[in-house]
């Protein structure tokens, strides 16, 4: 570490860390460097291609565009954290049995911004689907199997909400 460097206290994925750091480091390298948190990815380094995606306070956020120091104080959740609470795991079973994941580099952050559309309710339409996804960068499926396992999801889940409401 050279120059300046702060102190920040965040918590990711429910643990809190308290760390120096290099004012100029953004939150993805943070995560995937001193957290050994590699599940959000460095893509194209200007908040277009969707592979840092991570939530912060809840909210979806590019990690490349984000500076770590900016999350002093926050709640951070990455893939790991999402996959680890079970959250995200009918996406994630969607995603492979619909071949939605090919060579997985976009996989993470196409999960955690999907995730972040389901969770507003209700059956999203498959133009819908594509909006919301369309920050998201797939290089491999054509995004067809990506919106159909999505859509399944969210059909399942309708279905799931309206025989908990009986």
């Amino acid at each position: 570490m050279t120059g300046l460097a702060l102190d920040i206290s965040l918590t990711v994925n429910g643990e809190t860390f308290n760390e120096r750091i290099e004012p100029r480091q953004t939150l993805v390298d943070f995560l995937r460097d001193n957290l050994s948190l590699t599940g959000s990815h460095v893509g194209c380094e200007h908040g277009v291609c969707g592979a840092c995606t991570v939530r912060v306070d809840g909210a979806i956020v590019r990690g490349c565009l984000m500076l770590a120091v900016q999350c002093d104080g926050s709640h951070v959740e990455t893939i790991e954290g999402l996959s680890d609470s079970g959250e995200v795991a009918d996406l994630q079973l969607a995603f492979e049995q619909r071949n939605a994941l090919q060579c997985g580099f976009c996989t993470p952050g196409m999960i955690a911004t999907a995730q972040e559309l389901l969770a507003r309710g209700g059956v999203p339409s498959r133009d819908e689907i594509r909006e919301h996804i369309s920050g998201n960068y797939c290089r491999c499926t054509g995004y067809h199997a990506i919106v159909d396992a999505v859509e399944a999801v969210a059909q399942a889940r309708n279905v799931a909400r309206a025989g908990a409401e009986k």
